[in-house]
C-alpha cells in the first residue's frame, strides 16, 4: 500500500470512523489537483475491505487491500464517464442505482463506488443519485472527489461527511518523491514549482506537457514584467485552442499574480506559484490594486472560456487588458 504523507488529521478521521463502527456512507473529498484525494479515496476503500484492519486503518496486506491497490476488487466501482467533457450522465447514475441492490460478495460485506475528479456534474445526474445517497442499502458505501465543494448541489453535500485536501510541506513531498525513485534533480525542479502537491510535483516529472506549460507560464510572467505587449500576445496565443491547456496556464499565471501580492507586503512569505523569483519581480512593479485587477481579468478571461467564447477572443483580450493593467 503506498504511503500516504500529510493530511494525518483527515487520514485519523477517517481511521477513527472505521474503529468506531460510525463509517460514512457518503463521503467527499475536495481540493486542489494534484493534493492526494483520489489516493485518500483508495485507503478509506481499503480500510472498509479490510479483512484485518488495524485500529480502523486497512492493514495493506491482505487480499482485499491488495485488490483494491491494484483496482481489481469486484465490490469497488469506479462509474463510467461520457461525453466530451467526460461527465457523469444521468444514465451512469440509474445504472449505480441499479447495480447498488446487488449485494456484494465480498467477506467485508461492504460495496463501494468511487466518483472521482467530479467536474460540472449535471443537476440530473445528482438528483438521480439522490435518494440513493439519502437511504442507501446497509452495505453500500459513496465516496466523491472534487476541486470544491461548489461542484455540488446543496443536498447532496448536506448527505455527505466532508473532507478537504491540505499541502504537504516541501520536506515531505520531497521524501515521498525520493521513497518513488525520483532523481534529486528532478525532485529539486518539481517541488520548486509546485511545492508540497505531490501529485503535481510527479505529473511535472513525469509529464513534457505540463513541463511546457510552467515554461510557457514562466514566459508569460517575464512579458508581464518587462511590459512586452507583443511577447504577452505570442505566448497566449501559444497556448492553442485545448481547454485544459487554458486553464491550466491561466490557473498558474493567476497564482503568480497572488505571490506578487503577498511579496509586495511580504518579502518572506509562503509562495503558492511555480514561478517565485518571476512572483518576486512582479512585486517590485505591480501594486496591491494592480494585482487585484489582474487577478479579476484572469478570471473574467477563463469565465468566458467556459461560457464557449472562442479561446483565441479571450486571451487577447486578457493580454490587452493585462497591458492596460501595467501601464
Amino acid at each position: 500500500m503506498k504511503k500516504i504523507y500529510g493530511n494525518k488529521q483527515l487520514l485519523d478521521a477517517l481511521a477513527g470512523m472505521r474503529a468506531s463502527g460510525r463509517t460514512a456512507h457518503s463521503l467527499m473529498i475536495w481540493g486542489e489537483k494534484g493534493s492526494g484525494k483520489k489516493l485518500i479515496a483508495k485507503y478509506y476503500t481499503q480500510a472498509l475491505m479490510c479483512e484485518s484492519p488495524e485500529n480502523g486503518k486497512p492493514c495493506g496486506r491482505c487480499n482485499a487491500c491488495m485488490n483494491v491497490e491494484k483496482d481489481i476488487h469486484p465490490d469497488v466501482v469506479y462509474p463510467e464517464r461520457s461525453g466530451k467533457l467526460g461527465n457523469y450522465s444521468v444514465k451512469t447514475a440509474r445504472d449505480i442505482i441499479a447495480d447498488a441492490y446487488v449485494k456484494p460478495n465480498n467477506s467485508s460485506g461492504c460495496k463501494v463506488y468511487i466518483f472521482a475528479d467530479c467536474s460540472h456534474v449535471q443537476e440530473q445526474t445528482q438528483n438521480a443519485l439522490l435518494k440513493l445517497i439519502e437511504e442507501p442499502p446497509e452495505y453500500a458505501y459513496f465516496i466523491f472527489t472534487c476541486g470544491s465543494k461548489s461542484e455540488f448541489l446543496p443536498t447532496i453535500i448536506s448527505r455527505c461527511v466532508c473532507f478537504s485536501t491540505a499541502p504537504c510541506t516541501e520536506e515531505e513531498a520531497e521524501a515521498s518523491l525520493a521513497d518513488s525513485g525520483y532523481a534529486p534533480q528532478d525532485i529539486q525542479a518539481a517541488v520548486s514549482c509546485f511545492h508540497g502537491n505531490i501529485g503535481m510535483c510527479e505529473s511535472y516529472i513525469n509529464d513534457e506537457a505540463l513541463r511546457r506549460q510552467v515554461d510557457l507560464t514562466k514566459s508569460l510572467a517575464d512579458s508581464i514584467i518587462r511590459k512586452d505587449e507583443y511577447a504577452l500576445s505570442v505566448g497566449l496565443f501559444s497556448l492553442g485552442r485545448e481547454r485544459d491547456d487554458v486553464r491550466e496556464v491561466l490557473s498558474m499565471l493567476d497564482k503568480l499574480i497572488r505571490d506578487a501580492a503577498v511579496l509586495g507586503k511580504d518579502e518572506t512569505a509562503r509562495t503558492i506559484g511555480c514561478f517565485r523569483e518571476g512572483a518576486r519581480a512582479l512585486s517590485r512593479s505591480l501594486t496591491a490594486y494592480q494585482s487585484a485587477r489582474m487577478h479579476s481579468r484572469i478570471e473574467k478571461a477563463w469565465s468566458a472560456v467556459e461560457s464557449n467564447v472562442g479561446i483565441p477572443l479571450a486571451l487577447t483580450a486578457l493580454g490587452a487588458e493585462i497591458m492596460e493593467i501595467v501601464g
